[in-house]
């Protein structure tokens, strides 16, 4: 679509003149603009020559496609179907949608839009998608996936997921938050109405994470406050915390490497940081870490005053944050190679295993780790490109975030496999005895031993936790901002004016709800949390929104909204993706997770099977905001069932969209 300089004031489509004198399916000129009464299309033709280009027709002059009408945002309206000068019922056909866009609540939605901020430049909304994108899971989660299922074999079934399941969902909730305008909650009304519930359940999974993931980060800042001296404390079996199984591998006298034997890595991250030592488990959490308490708080603290303003102030932070980590991703993977033992590390991530791909976990692995990686059904994706102009070229947007965000969590292989050769060197051991670890004992543990043996061992710690400071720090950004333009955007009236007051209450409740995850047994929580709270809801609530989007509301209508901000509709492969093939990506991976729940276990603790009940408990607390939402419209509607259901599923709320100088409304 040919975009063209306008003004800031709106120009309204139709005169103020008496056009009575227009007889019915004539057209009628005004102001230099030809506007046609049939109710399928609108023309408009400027100065009788030029128009618009648009998804209809391009022999035909600057028609319009169905389903736009043209409003005016400078004048109140007055009634259904007639502008604010009572003009006669002959004029009233050009306003087709007004009826549900009318009246006060048709002014509040053109001032929103008028008064809604966007990126200070392109390049803000790029890094803190990429930031979101690329979190702590991309450093741990993806190496460990990738050398269980197969090594280099894993990168089939992982790209194939990729084309097919996680970007074509990464482009669609990017093209509908450009596009509407809208948070995740509000967003529904322009859609499918009977599906709003989507947008709560996706509220509550987004404090879920929250409760977790920042004490995640706090254990990292306990680290990098601790890394700020000569010797590291984990260097060593001599501190108060350390215990007889202590071996120190590492030290200069010749010690065995025994079966009881306990790196002082992990002593000081289970005894020091966690002290889980002091716990029984989820029925005996045990007290809260003061030490824990206050490393949360100072991140909440960033948070809070990093996106307290908006994206204004959250799109500069991002500078920092989002590009920081490639700095020391190269750093770490310069030191590595140079390590003895680097190329053991390297052969064992990489090594192909063409077995592991007859086997369906590994496909199923490879379907959540995409799906994972790169966060749709956050509601940050719809926040972020909400904040976009209407004609940003969001899907250049999505191939490029993607890709950087695959190839993040490739790189991170080579840093963390060159440590774990080295230290399978300095054990002599087999890289398999080595890379036990998974989750963030990965990091915690392996990694910090091996950086604390290096040379410059203090350097590397600092850079190294700092790094993944500010990866949490973009994704705590992220999950909170979709909360955020979800909640203002739906009850623009009451928080509308108040953001700085919201964003301080929002994170107040994230504080107090990561209490539990602070106690001394908190690592087992989290566990529990990471496991069932995000991940089957968060499958559940991209697969009704695929659904809603591609057979409710329209494949055919979905493109042509892509084709107002792009100029060209997507092709068959994006169609087939969003209709068929993503959806049943989702199907497949939620049905492979429910038939066979992961059995959790951490250090010596097994989870008793009461807490599989409990994980799906709170998994369900989120997503049964969709039912409950869905009665309670069929409720309210008037009319018999068929009516009722036939009014949920159509778009309640006129989409206002740029056209030139004058601003569309699209239903």
């Amino acid at each position: 679509m040919e975009k063209k300089t306008t003004s800031n004031e709106t120009e309204p489509l139709t005169s103020k003149k008496d056009t009575s004198d227009c007889s019915k399916g004539e057209d009628c000129k005004e102001n230099g603009l030809v506007v046609r009464n049939p109710k399928s299309a609108l023309r408009l033709v400027e100065d009788g020559s030029k128009g618009h280009p648009s998804q209809g027709d391009k022999g035909e002059a600057a028609q319009i496609s169905n389903g736009y009408s043209g409003v005016q945002s400078s004048a109140p309206c007055t009634g259904e179907g007639e502008d604010a000068q009572g003009t006669a019922p002959a004029a009233t056909t050009t306003t087709t949608t007004t009826s549900t866009t009318c009246g006060a609540e048709a002014q509040q939605q053109l001032m929103e839009l008028e008064d809604r901020e966007t990126w200070s430049k392109k390049i803000d909304f790029l890094l803190s998608v990429i930031g979101y994108a690329v979190d702590l899971g991309n450093v741990w989660r993806f190496p460990y996936i990738c050398y269980q299922n197969g090594g280099g074999a894993f990168l089939i079934p992982y790209t194939i997921m990729a084309l097919f399941g996680g970007i074509p969902l990464f482009y669609m909730e990017l093209a509908l938050g450009q596009y509407h305008r809208n948070g995740c909650i509000s967003i529904w009304r322009k859609i499918c109405p009977i599906f709003k519930g989507i947008g709560f359940a996706i509220c509550i999974i987004d404090l879920y994470v929250a409760s977790y993931y920042n004490t995640i980060m706090a254990w990292a800042f306990y680290y990098l406050i601790s890394s700020f001296t000569a010797e590291l404390p984990w260097t060593s079996c001599t501190n108060p915390w350390n215990t007889g199984n202590c071996t120190n591998y590492f030290s200069k006298d010749n010690v065995s490497w025994s079966q009881h034997s306990i790196s002082p890595a992990e002593e000081f991250y289970t005894r020091q940081v966690l002290q889980v030592h002091r716990s029984n488990g989820l029925d005996d959490l045990g007290g809260i870490s003061w030490q824990l308490t206050l490393c949360l708080l100072l991140i909440f603290t960033i948070v809070y005053f990093s996106i307290w303003k908006g994206v204004k102030t959250s799109g500069k932070v991002v500078w920092v944050t989002a590009t920081f980590p490639y700095i020391i991703l190269f750093i770490l993977l310069v030191r590595g190679a140079t390590l003895p033992g680097a190329w053991r590390g390297v052969l064992y991530y990489l090594k192909p295993d063409w077995q592991k791909l007859l086997a369906t976990e590994v496909w199923v692995d490879a379907a959540a780790q995409i799906f994972f990686s790169l966060g749709p059904g956050f509601g940050v994706l719809l926040a972020y490109s909400s904040y976009n102009k209407f004609h940003n070229n969001c899907y250049q947007d999505a191939l490029v975030t993607s890709t950087v965000n695959c190839l993040t969590s490739f790189v991170s292989g080579f840093v963390i496999f060159t440590v774990l050769g080295y230290m399978a060197e300095m054990r002599n051991e087999d890289v398999s005895e080595v890379a036990k670890d998974t989750g963030p004992s990965l990091l915690f543990i392996t990694y910090a031993e091996a950086i604390a043996n290096m040379p410059a061992s203090t350097f590397f710690a600092i850079i190294f936790f700092l790094m993944l400071l500010t990866l949490g720090l973009d994704s705590t950004f992220a999950g909170l901002e979709g909360v955020i333009t979800g909640v203002l955007d739906e009850f623009p009236h009451v928080w509308g004016k108040r953001r700085e007051l919201f964003v301080l209450g929002l994170t107040i409740l994230c504080f107090l709800g990561s209490l539990a995850t602070l106690t001394f047994g908190g690592a087992y929580v989290v566990k529990l949390f990471e496991e069932y709270a995000t991940g089957p809801a968060v499958l559940t609530v991209v697969f009704l929104e695929a659904v809603a989007v591609s057979w409710f509301y329209g494949i055919t209508q979905f493109c042509h909204d892509v084709k107002e901000m792009l100029g060209s509709a997507p092709g068959w492969y994006w169609r087939i993706c969003w209709v068929a093939i993503s959806p049943l990506f989702l199907l497949f991976v939620t049905c492979s997770f429910l038939s066979s729940p992961p059995e959790l276990r951490l250090f010596d603790y097994d989870y008793p099977y009461w807490t599989t009940v409990v994980g799906y408990c709170i998994g369900t607390s989120s997503i049964i905001f969709i039912p409950i939402y869905m009665i309670y419209r069929l409720v309210i509607t008037p009319g018999t069932l068929k009516e009722r259901i036939l009014k949920s599923i159509t778009p309640e709320t006129a989409t206002e969209i740029p056209f030139g100088d004058i601003r569309m409304n699209a239903v």
